[in-house]
């Protein structure tokens, strides 16, 4: 077993004068009491011990432990233990998501060319009358009954592959946001033209099922999607949604680009012009992705940078950044009189050190200037600094209604290869903006450069009960990426003029590219990861986009760049981030520190690093081992007949997260459970399914193995003398995802009702993690029992502890684990054998004791804990202390244990933690050797270019010295 602590207090003691720790095989029996009493150390060792045979008898027998160990001894002369190589399968999984993800991109390759056949035959019709679905309206009817107009009937269905929403997978249907005429020709045109995409998208989508939305940004505003769906506004009747806005629409349209803003603080722009001027700014900002370089310059009579530490340079427009300097830009004031040659002198400078110094984007250049006008002599700039060969685009915007200056502020534009725009109000700010997009993609369209793009990870704004699913995965998997391709126009008369039409585009689900990496490969504590080529991750096990708003989730403002050295700090050398960055191949081992259990519980580990990259795409792919239980894997073999039968007992599941065969390939298959889909498949049933024959072997062989466990807990619970009262459940999961789950108590007398149940997340095998049980039996060592009262969002009594122990196969000198098993109870059980342990026979000579005699736990004077190896209280007559840090109880009695050598610190780092708001309170006091102790509520980050200003999140754990 492993050790645990038991203390005991004495009413009305407040001073420790006489600690006696003694070792024992079960465990540490600490007690602490005034020096005038006499324990003998005999007597307490004697307890522990009691306590400890009591314990581990009681999960041995219900757990079944020893039985399943006996039954894996007994097949070891006919297995075999391979190390998995995991040089090779880096690579393995990384050609599955190459094969995967190059899917995806010859759809998108066939809605491009199919878009640009269709305009190239379509004649512009100015008169043109035609009805579309749109999204908005369709399936409305009007007061008498009648669908209204470009509202008609649109079959709608549910449909599991897009997340459960009514959808028509038989056509797209027209998203047009509120602030553009739905009627407008450009929109009608653009609309009778793209229809011929309904027909792609429905092949698409045959061809390759697994793909999810399909779509059609126009540069005229509307979106054409697939499956149709039915819009939703915002609450108050709005579509604000605009494609032109998207990540995957801007970096498909455009090249990636260095841009200086340059902003008119002067007095002239005081009231309504600035707040124009902000608003174009910002939407100027988000325009901008991570592969962009960007600066904010503001000037009157001189000229100054709106963050000083970014002065003479350019900083990577990542979320990060443009927040920065949106918040930034709020404190703008006006003042002074205006001198546009110091501020465009300023960011000509900037630009040619960039080019110079091979910094930045290395692609287009362009600075945006946001005046009300411009009254000096200024062409001796341009003449300087940008003529003749005009490598950097100036555009132009003229804030407000007054025209006086508009000549020299379109010259200035038109000058250099520029576009000019007079944006008078906050609504025109949107359609001006977008206008430089369609100059920079010029170039593209002229070439044809259809460049294919992938975007960075983001959240999928119709995904529903986002809530439930951030609470059940990790969060990186409920994140997409998109690829998406620009569309131009192939008529010969316009093609010299750059027409850009619009933006076709996929989503891939990044669970979906995830699951490739096989959790049944990579064993208890191993896992996948990828990121892009800017070091962002896009998917890792550690990436924690949400926090908390009160009771609300949001994404964090930095949530899609966050850099893999904030998961992996262990990498102090950033050696992992840089080869992967570079897109190289390779192997890392590093000794790690991490937690489980809500962070509760520190593990250290010898990680194996491999590394490589996603041919044709922007991400490398890298996966983890860990060395002890992902080092080596067990094969057995058992027929199909004996394993099908033992597969089917009703203890029996499988994890429906991972794939032992695909049910998204068949529409048909979709609403089979991997279980079943398993059983028709080896029933021949369903011959054509696809599934992993590697791991079908597994589970039957698992099957086969764990089968005696199921008549061995039956037994228990027909037994003449019955089942303890608290016993309630006896489970073992296995290295195949299988599971097999006894329950000795009926529901209405568990008092963890939730534990093992479909909503047990955290103690199921998932797509992304085993159960915490499972992977807190790996750490310890076999046969060794590991109790926890288990405590999350969906187990929240404490009222209830879990006993668990890995077992294990051996073959020479290679030992596999093979899967864990261990029994839940009632608190009151264990609470029973404490007292029936920890007390004094009535017969004990009481004559020179001062105080209680005899003693007891059981006494309302005395207080007595038991607290497992991380310091967490186990077990307290005060039910409201179990499960917290003892530190947190009694700060003087944790800090003589660290003295001591019982316990130490663990230290570990936080980079995505967020600060709260400090919350003052009259009493200064704080607990001693809190939990918290020393470790902020998360960092304050600011990452800008390589300068930072980080406060760490410190996480201070305990463990056994």
């Amino acid at each position: 077993m492993w050790p645990l602590r038991m203390f005991f207090s004495i009413m009305g003691h407040r001073r420790w004068s006489l600690g006696i720790f003694l070792t024992v095989y079960a465990g540490w029996l600490c007690i602490f009491t005034d020096a005038q009493m006499k324990i003998p150390p005999e007597t307490v060792q004697k307890w522990a011990r009691t306590l400890s045979q009591q314990i581990i008898a009681i999960a041995s027998k219900y757990s079944g432990a020893p039985l399943l160990q006996k039954k894996l001894k007994d097949i070891e002369p006919i297995i075999k233990i391979e190390e998995v190589d995991g040089a090779q399968l880096v690579l393995e999984f990384s050609d599955e998501i190459e094969r995967m993800l190059g899917s995806k991109m010859k759809s998108v390759k066939r809605l491009a060319d199919t878009a640009e056949d269709a305009d190239l035959y379509h004649e512009f019709n100015t008169s043109l009358k035609f009805d579309y679905f749109n999204a908005l309206l369709v399936n409305t009817m009007d007061e008498e009954g009648n669908f209204i107009e470009l509202g008609g009937e649109f079959p709608l269905e549910e449909n599991e592959h897009f997340n459960k929403l009514a959808v028509s997978t038989l056509m797209s249907d027209i998203q047009v946001p509120t602030n553009v005429y739905n009627k407008d020709p450009d929109i009608l045109n653009g609309v009778y033209m793209s229809e011929a995409l309904n027909d792609v998208f429905i092949s698409n989508f045959q061809k390759d099922p697994t793909l999810t939305w399909q779509y059609f940004g126009s540069s005229a505003g509307f979106f054409r999607l697939y499956p149709g769906i039915k819009w939703t506004p915002d609450s108050n009747g709005v579509v604000s949604f605009d494609c032109r806005n998207r990540n995957w629409y801007i970096q498909a349209a455009t090249s990636p680009k260095d841009i200086v803003i340059v902003v008119d603080v002067s007095g002239s722009m005081k009231g309504l012009k600035m707040t124009i001027a902000k608003h174009t700014i910002n939407t100027i900002l988000d325009t901008l992705g991570e592969n962009d370089f960007v600066n904010v310059i503001a000037y009157s009579d001189y000229i100054r940078y709106v963050e000083p530490c970014f002065k003479g340079t350019l900083v990577q427009a990542d979320l990060d950044n443009r927040e920065h300097f949106k918040l930034l830009i709020e404190e703008l004031h006006v003042k002074g009189e205006a001198t546009v040659k110091k501020a465009m002198k300023e960011s000509f400078r900037i630009l040619a050190d960039a080019r110079a110094n091979g910094q930045g984007s290395l692609c287009n250049q362009a600075i945006m200037l946001i005046t009300d006008g411009a009254m000096e002599d200024f062409q001796t700039v341009f003449e300087e600094f940008n003529w003749p060969d005009k490598k950097v685009r100036v555009f132009t915007y003229l804030i407000g209604r007054d025209m006086t200056f508009s000549e020299n502020v379109k010259w200035i534009a038109c000058n250099n290869k520029g576009y000019y725009t007079h944006v008078s109000t906050l609504a025109d700010v949107q359609e001006n903006v977008m206008e430089y997009l369609h100059v920079l993609s010029r170039p593209m369209v002229i070439n044809h450069d259809h460049d294919i793009i992938w975007t960075e990870a983001y959240m999928d704004s119709v995904l529903p009960n986002t809530k439930e699913l951030f609470k059940s995965k990790a969060h990186s998997l409920l994140l997409m990426t998109s690829v998406a391709m620009p569309v131009f126009s192939k008529k010969k008369e316009t093609l010299s003029h750059g027409i850009l039409l619009g933006v076709v585009g996929t989503d891939v689900p990044l669970m979906e590219v995830m699951k490739i990496a096989s959790r049944y490969k990579l064993g208890a504590h191993g896992y996948a990861f990828l990121i892009t080529n800017n070091g962002y991750i896009l998917a890792h096990p550690d990436l924690r986009p949400l926090y908390y708003d009160g009771r609300k989730l949001k994404p964090k403002p930095n949530y899609n760049s966050v850099d893999l050295s904030e998961a992996e700090w262990e990498d102090t050398e950033d050696t992992l981030r840089t080869a992967m960055v570079k897109g190289q191949t390779g192997t890392l081992s590093l000794d790690v520190r991490t937690a489980m259990d809500k962070g509760k519980r520190p593990v250290f580990l010898k990680n194996d690093y491999f590394y490589t990259s996603i041919n044709e795409t922007p991400f490398s792919f890298g996966m983890v081992l860990t060395r002890g239980h992902g080092k080596y894997m067990f094969f057995g073999n058992v027929s199909v007949e004996e394993g099908l039968h033992d597969l089917q007992q009703p203890d029996l599941s499988l994890s429906n997260e991972w794939t032992y065969c695909e049910t998204d390939i068949d529409p048909h298959h979709r609403k089979l459970t991997q279980l079943q889909a398993v059983v028709r498949y080896l029933t021949g049933k369903e011959p054509d399914l696809e599934c992993d024959e590697v791991l079908l072997q597994q589970t039957l062989f698992d099957a086969v193995v764990t089968a005696p466990l199921e008549a061995y807990w039956t037994a228990l619970t027909l037994s003449a003398t019955g089942v303890d009262e608290g016993m309630e459940t006896a489970f073992l999961g296995t290295r195949s995802g299988l599971m097999r789950v006894i329950r000795y108590a009926g529901s209405e007398k568990r008092a963890g009702k939730k534990f093992l149940t479909p909503l047990d997340k955290a103690n199921v095998f998932t797509v992304d993690h085993f159960p915490i049980w499972y992977r807190l039996a790996a750490v310890n060592k076999p046969g060794q029992f590991f109790f926890y009262v288990p405590h999350d969002d969906i187990n929240k009594g404490r009222n209830t502890f879990v006993a668990v122990t890995a077992v294990t196969v051996t073959e020479g000198k290679k030992t596999a684990l093979a899967g864990a098993i261990g029994m839940q109870a009632s608190l009151d059980l264990l609470e029973r054998l404490l007292f029936s342990a920890a007390k004094q026979p009535n017969n004990t000579d009481c004559s020179d004791v001062e105080g209680i005699c005899p003693l007891s736990c059981e006494s309302i004077e005395v207080n007595c804990y038991l607290v497992d190896n991380n310091g967490f209280v186990l077990l307290s007559k005060e039910r409201g202390d179990v499960g917290r840090f003892f530190g947190e109880i009694d700060g003087s009695v944790m800090a003589q244990l660290l003295k001591s050598g019982l316990y130490k610190r663990v230290t570990l780092y936080d980079y995505q933690a967020m600060c709260k708001n400090v919350h003052h309170h009259s009493n200064g006091a704080r607990p001693l050797l809190s939990v918290s102790f020393l470790w902020p509520t998360g960092v304050n980050k600011v990452v800008l270019l390589k300068l930072r200003d980080v406060f760490i999140g410190v996480q201070h754990l305990w463990t056994l010295a």
